[in-house]
């Protein structure tokens, strides 16, 4: 395997004593380190191997001005990615790890995310609890919690920051997982009421020999599967739950964005598309639904998630959005409309059920998709067997070259 490195990225400025300990620590179990010097404010109490004015000058960014602690730190979340990259690129880079409070985790944090999916990463922070979302986004990021705070070694700190420090080099030593021959991968996205069709699709497309990647359609999802999309990772797509669009026009907690369903189509990536649980917008527990929408057809899922049934005029509007999206794909792309319910709850008699708003939704896609959209109308409810194994099979012939309908 030869040498592992960890690079270490830190404010040494202030944190010069908990770097020394984990480079030691690391050491320790045979790893060698890189100690990167991201602070801006004071002398580093640690000699790094890479100073800050090479941090700064490798970002564009003029150390000297840096003498409000806001601006220094956007500066570094500019500077330290750059760097990373370099050593990662360099082979100098097996892994990062790093300790801090807001400052440090936005920075360090900023660094990992320039790394591919599967590189370890690790952050001892006073942030790793709450909303994460803005450190972690879309990578592979691993945030332990600090307990006290970053501030010194003590009986707690010491315990905490030695474990950060084995539990890396065990991530950067450890034996590459091998599940055998490699095969086509195909990333799928699911909900709970589209459960029962991407279980049998998967299983449909694993029998013909590809590995399914399974993504929850939570906002996050959709963006961490259009990202590996993005970076080239995925042979084709089957994309049974667009539901991330409807809480994206009307402003549910679970948008993926603007920019959700896009990667595929720009890449020319083939990918078969439903419309599973376009009839919801998620929110929290049901006091945290908005009061604007105290009278519309509310479903409590569970006690932490309350569905919102979407209008005929919210569904025209998803139509046209989903066929414009479609339209503008350079690869092959199937849409499949199962006519007797998107969700497990909007079939005959379901809460959900609303067939003006489901003929809206086909109104809104008839109005904007291409010739170039293969269309298939399926008389079946999205969580039917058959419709699954349909959509599975029509991606099987676009990725082996049977192009036929």
């Amino acid at each position: 395997m030869g040498t592992r490195t960890v690079v270490l990225v830190g404010t040494l400025d202030t944190k010069g004593e908990e770097y020394a300990f984990l480079r030691d620590r690391l050491a320790a179990s045979g790893v060698e380190t890189l100690l990167v010097d991201v602070g801006t404010q004071g002398p580093p109490r640690t000699e790094p191997d890479v100073s800050r004015e090479e941090v700064a000058a490798a970002g564009g960014v003029d150390l000297a001005a840096l003498t409000d602690r806001g601006a220094a730190v956007a500066a570094m979340c500019q500077a330290a990615p750059v760097v990373v990259r370099r050593l990662f690129d360099e082979g100098r880079c097996q892994g990062v790890l790093a300790a801090g409070g807001s400052g440090g985790t936005a920075i360090a944090t900023a660094a990992m995310r320039v790394l591919p999916i599967g590189v370890p990463k690790l952050v001892v922070s006073t942030m790793a609890a709450g909303d994460t979302s803005g450190y972690v986004d879309v990578s592979d990021v691993a945030l332990m919690p600090a307990v006290t705070d970053v501030s010194g070694l003590n009986s707690i700190s010491a315990g905490v920051l030695a474990r950060a420090a084995a539990a890396m080099a065990g991530m950067v030593t450890m034996t590459p997982v091998d599940l055998g021959e490699a095969r086509p991968v195909v990333a799928a996205t699911m909900f709970g009421v589209t459960t029962p069709a991407v279980t049998a699709a998967r299983a449909e497309l694993e029998r013909r020999g590809y590995e399914v990647l399974v993504f929850h359609a939570t906002g996050t999802g959709g963006r961490t599967m259009e990202s590996l999309v993005e970076a080239g990772l995925v042979d084709g797509v089957l994309d049974l739950t667009t539901t991330e669009l409807a809480d994206d026009l009307v402003g549910g907690v679970l948008s993926a964005g603007p920019h959700r369903l896009e990667a595929a189509g720009r890449r020319g990536v083939p990918q078969v598309v439903s419309l599973g649980a376009l009839d919801m917008v998620n929110f929290g527990p049901r006091d945290s639904v908005p009061p604007e929408f105290a009278g519309r057809n509310l479903y409590v899922h569970n006690p932490s998630v309350t569905l919102m049934r979407t209008t005929p005029d919210e569904c025209v509007e998803l139509g046209r959005r989903l066929g414009a999206k479609l339209s503008a794909a350079t690869g092959p792309v199937a849409l499949f409309v199962p006519l007797r319910g998107i969700s497990a709850i909007a079939g005959d008699g379901g809460p959900f059920s609303d067939p003006e708003a489901d003929a809206a939704l086909l109104a809104g896609l008839r109005a904007t998709l291409a010739p170039s959209v293969e269309v298939h109308e399926v008389d079946a409810h999205i969580n039917d067997e058959a419709f699954a194994v349909a959509t599975a099979a029509r991606l099987d012939e676009f990725l082996s070259g049977k192009d036929h309908q």
